[in-house]
């Protein structure tokens, strides 16, 4: 295994302790409103047009074929019968053990064979990040058809649309996105923490100013994924106090099963933490 990721670039990278990945003791985040039926009506109101967060019912997305295809128990574990049979297919991976970063496209079947042995506390870390659905083979990018709130909600089709695979725990640090996206999870569990553009940017100024930059927030390359800005990002959503924004509203915060899905407005900072055991998997739809 080792020696199939050794021609990855190494990058460096801040790596956070252990303790770093245990939920906070204490949460006075406000839990992300629930839509209170599935309806493309009742998303356009309460959260598509006003740009608010929401959480959707579970029928709101239907059974998404990769669900069933790609996991197999002892649940939740990757289908390697399945998914096996694209593992010359390139993805692209990212590789963290100790202070070594790596990324690049590498075969779908080095993912598949360190999944099968990890355990939540390998040193040795493989992550499948943002891969775009639309170079997947075609049937994976059948197993995950767009949603119809997707379609029907937004103009009609998808800017772009990406799966993050690996095994818990993983953490995405404080970021926008420039498009509204459609967050669905599943396998596993994770806990997504947001804060409004002006809140999100005020963290952000302020992990700038620690640092002694002046950094763009609308510009952002790999200092957000390592170092000492994910670092203090980090701290500041998930381990410090709760944020309060100006106007003295606190962050919200809430929990996707396997199944569950969200709305995560365009310009909303977030955070993205999973949990528990096991292979975690999330599919990006941007309408």
């Amino acid at each position: 295994m080792t020696s199939r990721v050794a021609q990855l670039r190494p990058r460096s990278v801040y790596v956070l302790p252990a303790h770093a990945f245990q939920t906070s003791g204490f949460s006075t985040w406000q839990p992300v409103p629930n839509l209170n039926n599935s309806s493309i009506e009742t998303f356009q109101a309460a959260a598509f047009s006003p740009s608010l967060p929401a959480k959707f019912p579970r029928d709101a997305v239907k059974a998404i074929p990769a669900a069933t295809r790609w996991f197999q128990e002892p649940w939740p574990t990757y289908n390697s019968s399945y998914l096996g049979q694209f593992g010359d297919h390139l993805i692209p991976l990212e590789f963290t053990q100790g202070g070594v970063f790596r990324r690049a496209e590498a075969p779908l079947s080095i993912f598949l064979e360190w999944a099968a042995q990890a355990s939540s506390d390998s040193h040795q870390r493989l992550y499948v990040a943002q891969a775009p659905i639309k170079q997947l083979p075609v049937p994976l990018q059948d197993d995950l058809p767009a949603p119809e709130m997707v379609i029907k909600a937004g103009r009609g089709d998808i800017y772009d649309a990406s799966i993050w695979l690996g095994i818990a725990p993983t953490i995405t640090p404080l970021h926008r996105d420039p498009n509204p996206n459609l967050y669905l999870q599943l396998a596993g569990r994770k806990v997504v923490r947001l804060l409004e553009p002006e809140g999100g940017q005020s963290i952000f100024a302020a992990v700038q100013v620690e640092l002694g930059r002046q950094s763009s927030s609308k510009f952002r390359g790999d200092e957000m994924m390592k170092g000492e800005e994910k670092a203090l990002l980090d701290s500041k959503v998930w381990y410090d106090n709760p944020i309060e924004n100006r106007d003295g509203r606190t962050g919200l915060e809430t929990t996707l099963e396997a199944g569950e899905s969200m709305f995560i407005p365009q310009g909303w900072w977030h955070s993205v933490k999973s949990i528990g055991t096991g292979c975690t998997a999330s599919v990006g739809q941007l309408p």
